[in-house]
């Protein structure tokens, strides 16, 4: 397959219309460089949040099972979304969930862990030049039970999947510009690495960052795969941001993925 680039995007970069027609656009500039692209997506804003909420509204200790179907739901919505958005910009694109895509889990609901990726369904969209959309966070048992990862997981899905397609590494499009020491919004003193190796950044996400979840991290670390934080705001015009790892680091001709914990 030719150079393939896996892009996420983050729910503050899929709040709004406005925002998915901003996606597209930074979308549809990556093409220049990767003629092919696989997108994932986190659920809108505050979707996930509203989805928990009204489960405990219904069920204060609702069923596990049920429980996925239902937040899965919010990734599905900006998937669908945002292949609208680049189909009005002459751009093909299709969506697939998480099952759909291949991403098969442990059998542990809200906080299953990838064993595999077959992402076979995805591959000849990809030979005819179509951005590939697919839902983060969530996956299908080897049962053909839904599954989520746990909150954060649509960056692990990410990770997953590059891994599967030999990509040559995973974009994060983020609200902040890049990898912080500590909370920029809180801190008008924190440090931007434009460089930072995988310990550093487990580091930094252990005492409580939420850049990026930290099982995403380590599956990067434990194949070798680079990771580059940018901002969604000024994308278009800066190729600035934080790279995680080494462009040059090894890759494992296998990948490995997450281990069931059972």
């Amino acid at each position: 397959m030719s150079k393939v680039l896996v892009m996420k995007f983050g729910g503050a970069a899929l709040a709004t219309p406005e925002q998915f027609s901003q996606a597209a656009e930074l979308i549809i500039a990556r093409k220049e460089d990767f003629q092919s692209i696989v997108v994932v997506v986190s659920a809108m804003g505050s979707t996930t949040d509203q989805l928990i909420q009204l489960a405990k509204e219904i069920h204060p200790n609702p069923p596990q099972r049920e429980y996925d179907m239902l937040v899965s739901v919010g990734e599905r919505i900006s998937m669908s979304l945002l292949a609208m958005a680049l189909c009005l910009k002459q751009q093909e694109a299709v969506s697939f969930t998480g099952s759909q895509a291949g991403i098969i889990t442990t059998p542990c609901h809200s906080d299953a862990e990838i064993v595999d990726v077959r992402p076979w369904r995805l591959l000849p969209h990809l030979q005819r030049g179509r951005v590939v959309i697919v839902a983060g966070f969530q996956g299908v048992s080897s049962d053909r039970e839904i599954t989520t990862l746990g909150r954060g997981g649509s960056d692990t899905t990410a990770v997953a999947l590059a891994l599967a397609l030999g990509a040559d590494k995973v974009e994060f499009y983020k609200d902040v510009p890049g990898f912080f020491d500590k909370d920029p919004k809180k801190h008008l003193d924190a440090h931007c690495y434009p460089h930072i190796s995988y310990g550093q950044a487990l580091e930094i996400i252990n005492r409580g960052a939420r850049i990026l979840h930290a099982r995403a991290v380590l599956l990067a670390s434990n194949n070798g795969l680079p990771l580059h934080i940018r901002s969604f705001v000024h994308s278009l015009k800066s190729h600035s941001g934080t790279c995680i790892g080494s462009a040059n680091a090894e890759r494992k001709a296998v990948p490995i993925f997450e281990q069931c914990a059972q």
